[in-house]
């Protein structure tokens, strides 16, 4: 009988203790409610910050390596020309880039036509690389420069990747002609990239 009295006894305990804490569950006000959803928000915002500033790390470091390896690729998402028109661009069809000593320049305005010189709407040009030069600045910016020589170009080509990402630059400064060309984009490893290469010829 006293193991019951006991058992009785806790129950009631238990049940007198419960009740405060779920009247004070139901007491949290609006204000609260939507105070502590944006706490939770803004914790979470930042959470995913840290994560993209370590990823656009990785990916600047990735880029600044394979530069230095001679292996990369820059895809454009879109073309500036020297008379101040931008066309936005597919990435894999409109790039820069240098492997195993040979650059390409290429563009392709329209997949659609086939008779282009390199068969996606653009131009292919290839050459060997010389007179490369690799700076930084105090911020982190990094300027890559290189001479392209080949059948059917020879032009200056200038590099700016943006501090603490892979988000770059490219101007095409052909050395007989004043038509510059800037593409826009991003810097990969040659091997990551999802280039593809039409057909070399002269424009």
């Amino acid at each position: 009988m006293k193991s019951k009295g006991i058992l009785l006894f806790l129950l009631l305990m238990t049940g007198i203790v419960a009740m405060p804490l779920n009247a004070q569950e139901k007491k949290m006000s609006r204000k609260e409610k939507e105070a502590a959803w944006r706490a939770e928000r803004l914790k979470k915002r930042a959470q995913e910050e840290r994560t993209e500033m370590m990823n656009d790390s990785i990916q600047y470091v990735q880029a600044i390596n394979a530069i230095r390896n001679g292996s990369w690729a820059l895809e454009a998402t879109n073309v500036t020309f020297d008379n101040g028109v931008t066309r936005y661009v597919t990435q894999s069809t409109n790039f820069v880039s240098i492997n195993d000593g040979e650059g390409v320049v290429q563009t392709a305005f329209n997949n659609s036509n086939i008779s282009s010189p390199n068969g996606l709407g653009g131009i292919t040009l290839t050459g060997n690389i010389n007179g490369e030069e690799l700076k930084a600045d105090k911020e982190g910016n990094i300027y890559y420069n290189y001479n392209i020589q080949g059948a059917e170009i020879s032009a200056t080509v200038s590099v700016v990747i943006t501090a603490h990402t892979n988000q770059a630059t490219a101007t095409i400064n052909p050395n007989f002609s004043s038509r510059q060309m800037t593409m826009s984009g991003y810097i990969y490893p040659y091997d990551n990239s999802g280039i593809i290469e039409g057909t070399s010829g002269y424009y």
